[in-house]
């Protein structure tokens, strides 16, 4: 690198004088979260067939989890897709054999829709779980802890419609 391209650069990162400048950051998509118990984390989201949920954050999990009871839902409208069969670890180091659907569309917070994300499904009435197969989907990610949000930095534009919110919350128990 030459010495006019080194002396930009120090220009650029320290600014006049030497005073630090901040670079500019491709703006993301910005998810709040919500701090509950025990130091957990959860975003809001919607699944498309299903309607508003909690999504645990959980980096720690490969997929996203759905419950049997959303997927018997997203079968009947033809919103879910068979995968594959995996056996997983499960927190508590337990092993269970769960299948692995790909959702049409979830979306987290208000602006970020992600399409074709895997979900293991676990048996009786769970807590969705926002694991890696929906972070990646999502691209780079940033996890705040002040303010709680996530930072997603690849997210598609909001497509879904009203009117399939108003069937998804028709579908709720």
């Amino acid at each position: 690198m030459d010495l006019t391209k080194r002396l930009l650069c120090g220009v650029l990162l320290f600014g006049i004088g030497g005073t630090p400048v901040a670079l500019a950051v491709p703006p993301g998509h910005v998810v709040p979260m919500v701090e509950k118990r025990v130091k957990t984390f959860y975003v809001q989201g919607l699944i498309v067939g299903i309607g508003m949920v909690d999504f645990l954050v959980d980096t720690g999990s490969s997929y996203n989890t759905i419950d049997e009871h959303s997927l018997a839902i997203l079968q009947a409208q033809g919103r879910v897709s068979f995968v594959k069969n995996l056996t997983g670890v499960l927190a508590n180091g337990q092993r269970e054999r769960v299948a692995v659907y790909r959702l049409d569309v979830i979306r987290l917070g208000d602006d970020c829709e992600l399409h074709d994300v895997e979900a293991a499904v676990f048996p009786g009435r769970t807590r969705h779980i926002l694991g890696l197969s929906g972070l990646r989907k999502a691209g780079n990610f940033t996890f705040s802890f002040e303010p709680p949000q996530l930072v997603l930095s690849n997210c598609l534009p909001v497509t879904i419609q009203a009117d399939d919110r108003l069937a998804a919350v028709q579908n709720e128990p």
